[in-house]
């Protein structure tokens, strides 16, 4: 038996994670479900990122930051899943006016 981990296809990558919008339904369309970071769970996949050093000390500082001014104890790995979340929901809201397409582009 493998020990490696099955990887999703590109198929279920790339798949719609909400329905799209219907055209005619006005004050019926519920907002879409926000999406949440993992939180607090075992997690069974690991990806490595690269940061430089500012990037390390501001995200450092947003852990500080959210603990001694939020009370909010939390480690770098959940601040990034719940940023990765965000960032997430606004593509799929807004497409190519989203945060991240639009900074994508100016590099």
């Amino acid at each position: 038996m493998s020990r490696r981990p099955s990887l999703p296809g590109a198929a279920e990558l790339f798949r719609l994670t909400s329905s799209p919008a219907p055209s005619d339904v006005s004050d019926s369309v519920e907002p879409p479900q926000q999406r949440r970071g993992s939180g607090r769970t075992k997690h069974t996949t690991k990806i490595t990122v690269y940061v430089s050093d500012e990037e390390l000390m501001a995200l450092e500082q947003a852990r500080l930051l959210l603990r001694g001014s939020h009370g909010l104890g939390v480690d770098r790995g959940r601040v990034v899943r719940e940023a990765i979340a965000i960032v997430l929901d606004d593509l799929e809201t807004h497409g190519d006016a989203s945060l991240l397409v639009r900074r994508l582009r100016e590099q």
